[in-house]
């Protein structure tokens, strides 16, 4: 008798809403509600691990926006969230949801801040059905961005409309059954002492749901949105920095957690902590992202109309090994094929993307490219005297169109033999066509470099 043995492979159940991580069967990662969004993390948010979204605009919430899509996948997975905010029922109510469920009035969803979805789907139809040449009927779409197949409807990464409010009903059936819990920020002396309260507080909630939930192991997300707020007290660069590295060791002793946190705009500026306050922020969280808008940028709006913002990278999650899965798996950043991408995101009108930065095509879309209609045509602002060396002026182009009509008068010379004179006849009807001669003027205020 053979003592070989076929062994059996059986297939672990992962907890709601989870999934292994890549290239490691020891971690389970979750989705932050934005397919994009795990691609760029690598698959999704580690278990014991935390988040930080840094947004520097003060005019845009692209950040808290962020902390809603963690929030609402929780609870539409099925799994605990816990919510630290002052306000944390009017940041809840005004959550997204489910498609099709408490949808916004039309006259809210037309003033939103993104483009129509729909516009978007037909513009992307359009481009497919051009084609430069045979040959490259074959090839493969170029896609700038995570294909919407990949969100599909299971409890890992739900589909979520931005025009759809998290009803009311759900909320307080999510507080009544403790899947939802919410945490006001303690008052206190100073900010070190709020500081020091939260932390006891989260600790001893997580011994607590710790021993509640022995037999099924559901996970928890922590949700943040206002760390530093001006209910936290006057904070300080310090403060900070000692909340995220004792939550990030909190986060570690618990394998079924994990959280998300953002700073007010005012914090997420090296002026406000001092040269380098980014990079150490992203020292003190396992992933940390900046979203920079173009709204205090107006030429970088004109540039990149289709976005609205840039995505910065300053640190990506990389538990239990030494090189991130992002680096291995995000189609994204594609480091995998010819060094790594530039990354912008848009908000449309019923989601958020995060999407590889490219430029238009050369003279944009709509552009009709016809010669000028009127006489004189100024390309790139006033006209400067070239006699002014200033340094801080711009060059302009001064193209004129003249009208020249010239009449070339054909004179026969016939020779009357019989009177001995001569007829010029002139005909009119032999006359040129009227040219349009162009002159060019460049004229800058910069001076050359050959001029002193």
């Amino acid at each position: 008798m053979s003592s070989f043995k076929r062994r059996s492979t059986k297939q672990t159940l992962t907890p709601p809403g989870t999934r292994i991580l890549l290239g490691s069967t020891s971690n389970l990662i979750t989705s932050t509600g934005i397919p994009s969004l795990d691609d760029i993390l690598g698959g999704g948010l580690p278990l014991s691990c935390s988040q930080l979204i840094l947004a520097p605009d003060v005019h845009s919430a692209y950040g808290e926006l962020v902390q809603k899509y963690f929030v609402v996948q929780g609870l539409a997975a099925g799994q605990a969230v816990c919510v630290i905010n002052e306000g944390a029922r009017s940041f809840l109510e005004g959550c997204m949801w489910l498609p099709g469920a408490n949808s916004l009035p039309a006259s809210i969803n037309s003033a939103g801040p993104g483009r129509e979805d729909e516009e978007d789907e037909s513009s992307q139809k359009h481009d497919a059905k051009i084609k430069i040449a045979w040959r490259y009927e074959q090839m493969k779409q170029f896609q700038t961005s995570v294909s919407s197949s990949t969100q599909s409807a299971d409890d890992f990464c739900r589909v979520f409309d931005l025009t759809s409010r998290l009803p009311v009903s759900t909320i307080d059936a999510a507080l009544s059954a403790k899947q939802l819990v919410i945490f006001d920020v303690p008052i206190s002396d100073s900010a070190m002492a709020t500081t020091r309260s939260m932390l006891k507080h989260i600790s001893d909630f997580l011994v607590t749901y710790e021993e509640e939930q022995k037999e099924v192991a559901t996970p928890l997300r922590i949700c943040i949105p206002g760390l530093g707020s001006p209910a936290w007290g006057d904070i300080e660069p310090q403060v900070i920095c000692y909340f995220l590295y004792a939550f990030r060791s909190l986060l570690r002793t618990h394998p079924h957690v994990c959280a998300s946190i953002s700073l007010p705009p005012h914090l997420c500026i090296e002026k406000w902590g001092g040269p380098g306050w980014v990079q150490k922020l992203g020292w003190l969280s396992d992933a940390s992202l900046s979203l920079t808008a173009f709204s205090a940028n107006p030429s970088l709006t004109a540039l990149f109309p289709t976005y609205h913002g840039f995505v910065h990278i300053h640190s990506l999650p990389a538990p239990s090994t030494l090189v991130s899965p992002s680096d291995k798996y995000s189609m994204l950043r594609g480091l995998t094929s010819s060094g790594e991408n530039n990354l912008a995101f848009k908000c449309m009108r019923k989601r958020l993307i995060f999407e590889t930065l490219h430029l238009d095509v050369e003279g944009g879309i709509g552009e009709r490219r016809m010669p000028p209609a009127a006489a004189t045509v100024t390309v790139g602002g006033l006209a400067h005297d070239h006699s002014s060396h200033g340094h801080g002026g711009a060059a302009s182009i001064q193209v004129q169109v003249e009208e020249v009509q010239n009449k070339v008068e054909l004179v026969s010379v016939a020779e009357d033999a019989a009177q001995g004179k001569t007829e010029a006849v002139t005909t009119s009807s032999f006359v040129k066509k009227p040219k349009h001669r162009k002159k060019v003027a460049f004229t800058s205020d910069r001076p050359d470099l050959y001029d002193f």
